[in-house]
């Protein structure tokens, strides 16, 4: 697969998350997707990754992702960027996130706080 591809995949993701479209991140997830968050609390195959999305919708109506800078290397996307969370202030702000395509769905969303430490591991700059 392309990285184009890759990237655009990436970008459908985010904008069901941003729509809170439950079915949407189905389609595009593996059967063993793996959800993980900034806590570094794993959410294992296509259906715990749903209900844990779909508990973080209810708990937070208006979360959405802008994404500032999409890269894809080899076989993950980079994402830099900020969330919007007004309701939560700790999710409100700068964020890294990582996805892994497989064939034409994502098999892993991960999320990172803007770290310093983060960025070198993922070889970013800044």
């Amino acid at each position: 697969m392309s990285m184009e591809n890759q990237k655009d995949i990436t970008l459908q993701f985010n904008e069901a998350i941003t729509n809170q479209d439950i079915d949407g991140l189905a389609v595009l997830m593996t059967d063993d997707h793996v959800f993980i968050d900034s806590a570094n609390t794993e959410f294992r195959g296509k259906d715990k990754a749903l209900q844990a999305w779909q508990g973080f919708f209810e708990a937070f109506p208006e979360y959405k992702n802008v994404f500032d800078q999409v890269e894809a290397k080899t076989d993950t996307v980079v994402i830099l960027g900020h969330s919007i969370c007004p309701s939560n202030k700790e999710l409100d702000g700068p964020a890294i996130w990582t996805a892994k395509v497989e064939g034409d769905k994502l098999a892993e969303w991960r999320v990172y706080e803007d770290t310093s430490e983060n960025r070198k591991k993922l070889g970013i700059a800044g």
